[in-house]
């Protein structure tokens, strides 16, 4: 299975996103990463959460904490099945800018665009932002909506 990551920056009361402009997602608001490339020098996935988001907002994130795993499955594009490690980032270092890949946009936790987003997001990004742990399945049909779904609270991840 891929192994993916997925960086949400906060703070007071904000997260950030980004348009994706390009490739996977094209024109939905998501949270910043992307899966190991060890060409590019992953050695985990912990390297590729700092990678993808220095790449897709222009910042180095510091002390990222883990805080989900998702199971994503499509039935009817098995390529796109992928096991999704899940961030909260509330340092970093320099200011998030727009990428060939990416628009990053602050967002106050009661205005999030989920209409534009994954149809997935709307049940657990309010768990996180509660500062909950989870651990997820998803399985999608056709045009990207759920078909099932099993969201755990857990203390650890």
């Amino acid at each position: 299975m891929r192994q993916t990551t997925l960086c949400l920056l906060i703070k007071e009361g904000e997260v950030l996103l980004g348009m994706k402009k390009r490739g996977f997602a094209t024109g939905k608001w998501n949270g910043f990463g992307g899966k190991i490339d060890e060409e590019k020098g992953d050695k985990n996935i912990l390297d590729a959460a700092v990678r993808e988001t220095k790449e897709e907002a222009g910042v180095t994130i510091i002390n990222p904490e883990k805080v989900g795993t998702f199971h994503f499955r499509f039935p009817y594009k098995e390529d796109w099945d992928q096991d999704v490690h899940l961030f909260l980032v509330k340092e970093w270092e320099g200011e998030p800018a727009e990428s060939e890949e990416m628009m990053p946009k602050w967002f106050k936790f009661n205005e999030i665009p989920y209409e534009t987003m994954w149809d997935d997001d709307k049940h657990w990004l309010p768990l996180i932002l509660a500062n909950k742990k989870i651990e997820a399945d998803f399985i999608f049909k056709e045009g990207e909506i759920i078909s099932s779904q099993d969201i755990k609270i857990v203390t650890k991840i």
